[in-house]
């Protein structure tokens, strides 16, 4: 009986043995044959499950907005410009965010250079006004010998030559007399021929000495007059020649002196009205240097700033893709660091673009001002986070832009169907961060499958399912798999 019963025991635990080994020999081929399914064979279908996350197409509501940072400013702001020559050290100055009382010395610069200035200019302004006023005397000095040799010298001259003359006249007259009567006298016998002979030379050499002076009378009157003129007239042009120069020269240094003096009151500076005065960093010359005690300024130069704090904006730079969106008047949603949000709107939009800046690459941007509402504390050089309102629609209808994909410059979305998932070519419009405008390309009612991207992989994603089958069947053959 043992020995039927441990046979009989024997032939059962075999059976099992073997029952247990077909079990397992059979889930190992089943979850070989599902491991190559799955890898190779349903890739087709594995898409279909993927995107079972869709969206139905419909109308809704949509707000397209443009969303930009930038910071405060005024649209008003008295600039206090550096009015002194050449490079100029500051001594003081007010600290930035300050508020002052009209006359507050809000900056001062230094200076002993133009100090050094005054002294010289002054030195050479006197010395030239001195040499000017020595030409000025002798120009009345020389117009007054002019004068002098006209309406004295000349006619004395004139006169003496005119009484010799006369008086020569007269003699040769007399003389004239004496021979007539020397004459007479010689034929009556009463003197010599010698007499009469002596007379006659006489009376010869007296009308040589009137044509003489007749000729020196004329000479006088017509050509030492004109040269004695043309002498004195001459030394008179030098000397208001000279006059001029030495006069101009010494404008010249009294307006440099002048120019200095001038320029010291401009060194210090003081505030033109009661207000906030800040550095110009702290508005929208970002690049301007730093106005510090010891920094060095010029002409010209901003050097201050006192803004109109109940005229506030916001300057920022928009994309060139996005400023014919941008008009004049559009609503602009404002956000300050501790305020509420508040509207403003859109006051200018640039039409040509801002000067490139080093290191900002290709981005074109152009210039648009928001204007801010008249409230209290809003201070230069906040924050300031900014949504202009480019449009808002009622009804439009839109899919997530999370189901679209943008390939060679066309956008294209997935749509669920019997067959399965279809290729759309879209035509599209911008919307709001989470969703795009749809023109063309879908119907309300269509579902969008979610995650296109699953359709958009590489090209032995696209093939044939048996095909991929085969080769990953031959790639497990070659792994001994």
């Amino acid at each position: 009986m043992s020995t039927v019963a441990n046979s009989r025991a024997s032939r059962v635990v075999t059976r099992l043995t073997l029952l247990i080994v077909l079990i397992v020999v059979a889930g190992v081929g089943y979850g070989g044959y599902r491991w190559i399914d799955t890898t190779f064979v349903s890739q087709s279908d594995k898409s279909e499950r993927r995107h079972l996350l869709t969206h139905v197409v419909s109308h809704s509501p949509i707000t397209v907005s443009l969303k930009e940072r930038g910071t405060l400013e005024s649209a008003d702001n008295h600039e206090v410009i550096c009015q002194v020559r050449g490079a100029n050290i500051i001594t003081s100055v007010v600290e930035n965010g300050t508020y002052v009382n009209e006359g507050d010395v809000i900056l001062m610069l230094d200076t002993l250079y133009i100090d050094e200035q005054i002294s010289e200019r002054s030195k050479y302004a006197h010395w030239s006004r001195s040499g000017a006023e020595h030409w000025r005397t002798t120009v009345k000095s020389r117009e007054l010998a002019i004068a002098e040799y006209l309406e004295g010298r000349f006619v004395t001259e004139v006169m003496q030559k005119e009484l010799e003359l006369i008086v020569k006249e007269t003699d040769l007259l007399a003389f004239n007399e004496i021979l007539a009567f020397n004459t007479r006298q010689f034929e009556k016998g009463y003197v010599s021929r010698d007499e009469v002979d002596l007379w006659r030379r006489r009376i010869d050499t007296h009308r040589v000495d009137l044509d003489v002076l007749k000729t020196d009378l004329k000479v006088l009157q017509e050509h030492t007059k004109k040269s004695e003129m043309a002498r004195l007239e001459g030394r008179l042009k030098v000397a208001k020649a000279q006059f001029e120069a030495s006069d101009e020269r010494a404008d010249a240094d009294a307006s440099r002196r002048d120019r200095a003096l001038e320029e010291k009151e401009h060194c210090t500076i003081r505030a033109p009205k009661d207000g906030l005065v800040i550095h110009p960093r702290a508005a929208s010359w970002k690049w301007a240097p730093d106005i510090t005690e010891g920094g060095t300024v010029y002409k010209d130069q901003v050097l201050l700033l006192m803004p109109n704090l109940e005229k506030m904006q916001v300057k920022i730079g928009v994309a060139e893709e996005n400023i014919d969106l941008i008009t004049v008047g559009m609503k602009t949603i404002v956000k300050l660091p501790g305020r509420e949000p508040f509207e403003g709107k859109v006051s200018e939009v640039a039409n040509i673009a801002r000067p490139p800046i080093i290191g900002a690459g290709d981005v074109v941007r152009y210039d648009v001002i928001i204007e801010l509402p008249e409230m209290e504390d809003l201070m230069p050089g906040t924050s300031a986070n900014l949504e202009i309102m480019v449009s808002e629609v009622d009804q439009v209808m839109t899919v997530p832009l999370a189901a679209t994909v943008e390939m060679d410059g066309n956008v294209y979305c997935w749509v669920e169907t019997d067959t399965g998932a279809e290729r759309r070519l879209l035509k599209t419009s911008p919307g709001d961060d989470v969703s795009i405008v749809i023109e063309k390309g879908l119907r309300v009612g269509e579902k969008v499958v979610m995650n296109p991207l699953i359709y958009h992989e590489t090209p032995e994603s696209d093939a044939d399912p048996h095909e991929r089958l085969k080769s990953g069947t031959a790639r497990l053959e070659m792994t001994g798999s």
